[in-house]
This record gives structure tokens, C-alpha cells and sequence, in this order.
């Protein structure tokens, strides 16, 4: 069954509605979206959402412990078969990270991984949650197989894999989301022999970016400066399937609603 999944980090849903998400939800013909960064309970994300979803849209949320950061969700056209949330490690139970939903034969997930920063206890939850996500990508391409499912988990990374994801690559080697070590984390859940596929990066094997991340600070949207992120890593199958990838980027500074893209794919 062919579906259409579209992934956007927010950057906080009420602002992003205030700034004019609602039209593009409208607008869009994506099956499924997957959410990021909503910084909302499931009573204020329902609020501010209620024109999408009296227009039938259906909802799901794992919201975050703490009041004002992270949170991840699910708008559907259909109603999903199935929910769950977090990934089996008992420190990001409560975080707000992540989130997945079963249409049909395919399983959609929404990731928000952590951010990090050098040198601080951010950084070290980062790489906890690298090492517990790695172990829960495992067993999820693992039980998809036995069950003749696909999988695809879409969402904000927080780490551009080559230097072809991020325009400046060369001032960013030291800084979280260019590291070596996270960059080969994730060549290693993308290796010859592994089910997951970078599917964007499939159907764009040899252009800069497309980015999907622009800092909101000085001229770094105007001049392209940005960072791809923002990714969609299916099993085998389903990657197969992937026909065209779009990064949805606003036309102009102004009119963004969020400093990421909506990253869509459709699949046959």
C-alpha cells in the first residue's frame, strides 16, 4: 500500500502554529506526520492542534517529564492499529523521545534525539541514548522481519552522518553533531549489511544536503548554510519502495514556521 510520510522538528507547536503550520497541514498529502520538539502535554498539544484534528486528523503523543522541552507525536489521516512509546531504557521512559504507530503493514516512528553539547552531562545523555536507541533498532528490525513488517523512524537526529550533510563541515568537526564518534554510530546502523537504509540519502546520493536544519542566527537560511538532520531510516523493503524525497524548505526567511523543514517521502 503506497504511503506518504512527512517528519518535522517543530521547534515548540505552539509557536510553530502561530507562525503558520495549520496551512501546510492543509495542504500537505502526507499519510502520516511525524512530530518533534512539541514541547506540549497531550492536553495542550490537543489544544492547539484542535483545528487539524476537527478536520480529522488523528493524534498521538508521547509527552516529556519536563514542562517545556522535547515531546514527539504522530498525525495520522487513519487511525493507527497500534501505539508505543520510548524504547525500553528505564532513564528516557519518561522523555518524550519517541514514539511509534503500526498503519497497516508499516510501523512510522517519531525520534527526537538529543542534542548534546561537548563537555557537558548533555553530551554523556546523548551517548546513553545512542547506545540504548542502537540496541532498540536492533531488536525493531529484528521483529519486523519475523513478522513481515516494515519500519521506518523519522525524526531529528541531531547528527549530520557526512560532510555532504552539513555546509560547514570543516568549522564543526569538534562541536555535537559532527563528532566522529556519532557520525560513525551512524554508519554503523547504516552498514552493508544492516536492514536500515538513509532513504533520503538514497535518492539523493550526490548533492550537498538537501539540508533540513537552518540556525535562526545570523544569515545561515539565506545562504543555504545548514544541516541535514532531519532523517527517515527504513528497513530494507519499505526502502525500496521510496520514490521521491522532498525537503519542504519555506520559500523565504519569513515564511517559516519552524527553523527545520518538513522532510517528506512518499513510498510506493
Amino acid at each position: 500500500m503506497p504511503i506518504t510520510i512527512s517528519t518535522v522538528n517543530v521547534n515548540g507547536i505552539r509557536a510553530a502554529v502561530r507562525k503558520g503550520m495549520l496551512p501546510w497541514l492543509e495542504a500537505t498529502d502526507a499519510d502520516v506526520i511525524c512530530l518533534q520538539e512539541t514541547r506540549a502535554n497531550d492536553g495542550e498539544l490537543t489544544k492547539v492542534l484542535a483545528p487539524a484534528l476537527d478536520a480529522g486528523w488523528h493524534l498521538a503523543s508521547a509527552e516529556p517529564s519536563a514542562k517545556g522541552r522535547n515531546g514527539v507525536a504522530l498525525l495520522s489521516k487513519a487511525a493507527p492499529d497500534a501505539i508505543r512509546t520510548g524504547i525500553g531504557a528505564a532513564e528516557f521512559a519518561d522523555a518524550g523521545r519517541y514514539i511509534e504507530g503500526d498503519f497497516g503493514d508499516v510501523t512510522v516512528a517519531s525520534l527526537y534525539l538529543p542534542s548534546g553539547e561537548v563537555g557537558t552531562d548533555r553530551q554523556d545523555e546523548k551517548e546513553r541514548y545512542m547506545a540504548a536507541f542502537a540496541k532498540y533498532l536492533s531488536k525493531s528490525a529484528k521483529a519486523a522481519k519475523s513478522s513481515d513488517r516494515d519500519v521506518v523512524v523519522c525524526g531529528d537526529w541531531n547528527i549530520a552522518h557526512t560532510e555532504a550533510d552539513l555546509k560547514a563541515w570543516k568549522t564543526n568537526r569538534k562541536n555535537s553533531g559532527f563528532l566522529p564518534e556519532e557520525r560513525e554510530w551512524v554508519s554503523r546502523l547504516l552498514a552493508e549489511k544492516s536492514p536500515w537504509t538513509d532513504v533520503v540519502r538514497a535518492l539523493h546520493p550526490e548533492v550537498e544536503g538537501p539540508y533540513s536544519w537552518w540556525s535562526y542566527r545570523g544569515k545561515a537560511f539565506d545562504n543555504d548554510a545548514g544541516w541535514r538532520i532531519d532523517y527517515q531510516l527504513a528497513t530494507s523493503d519499505l526502502a525500496e519502495r521510496a520514490k521521491e524525497a522532498i525537503t519542504e524548505r519555506a520559500e523565504a526567511y519569513d515564511q517559516r514556521w519552524s527553523d527545520h523543514a518538513p522532510v517528506t517521502v512518499r513510498y510506493r
